[in-house]
């Protein structure tokens, strides 16, 4: 993989020419900075970024202004590539709280190993219904500890406005959810993003995440994509390069309350 081209390729298609995450969303690029806007239960926040050491304190500014204005929350989405160098630390000065630090994984669909097969006694059901969503939802608690209702709310929408935007799946070991995980596609883009992929604790280190990464990428595969990304964390880095994925980049979620 060209990790240059596929990055510029990767910041062109899904920062830069974002489309929203769902329905009620909506982009707005102004200036150099693309935003998404969305209702209470969606995600508001800076996709995209080209600043330089003169306009980024002023773009910030603004940024803060407007969904003050809006009465929201919202994240600016930092990468480790992005411009100025110094944008994290002046995002922080503004009065930012920096998250965890994910990587930028990419892989090309045909690269990845894909004869990934669940362990013994787990079974992987499709996610089409609200029964499903909160199935979704009740692992994702269990597994990262935090409140789902954004997730309930985003995920039943897209399921019912653009069910051709969202695989989404869960675990079961018999009939107790024990993992799940989506994939969100971009119509007209060459990559779709796989997230969640949470598993309670007492069933990791068994093999169902990498089953459900191989899972969404046939499923990808099937749908004509060529790319995955993912946000992956420390524990989940290593599953994903022994499958096929690269790292191209650090990703930083920056999120001001206002």
């Amino acid at each position: 993989m060209d990790h240059v081209a596929v990055l510029a390729l990767f910041d062109r298609n899904m920062r830069e020419g974002a489309q929203p995450d769902g329905p009620g969303a909506r982009v707005e690029r102004v200036g150099r900075v693309v935003r998404q806007v969305a209702a209470e239960h969606g995600w508001n926040g800076v996709v995209w970024s080209d600043l330089d050491e003169a306009s980024a304190d002023r773009a910030i500014a603004e940024q803060i202004a407007y969904y003050t204005r809006l009465g929201r929350e919202f994240e600016w989405k930092l990468y480790g590539h992005d411009l100025p160098v110094d944008l994290g630390e002046r995002l922080r000065a503004a009065g930012f709280a920096p998250g965890p630090e994910e990587t930028l994984m990419i892989a090309e669909v045909a690269d990845l190993t894909l004869d990934v097969q669940p362990p013994e006694g787990i079974r992987f059901l499709p996610v089409t219904d609200q029964a499903g969503v909160d199935l979704v939802a009740d692992v994702h608690e269990k597994a990262f500890g935090t409140d789902s209702t954004r997730l309930r709310h985003q995920l039943r929408a897209r399921l019912r406005d653009e069910p051709d935007t969202v695989v989404a799946v869960v675990a079961l070991a018999g009939d107790e959810p024990v993992s799940a995980a989506r994939m969100e596609l971009v119509p007209g883009t060459r990559f779709a993003g796989l997230w969640g992929g949470g598993t309670v604790e007492a069933w990791r280190g068994r093999g169902i995440y990498r089953a459900l990464v191989a899972h969404r990428a046939r499923a990808a595969v099937e749908r004509g994509y060529r790319y995955l990304q993912v946000d992956a964390m420390a524990t989940s880095r290593p599953i994903l390069e022994r499958l096929g994925f690269e790292p191209l980049s650090i990703t930083q979620p920056h999120v001001y309350q206002p």
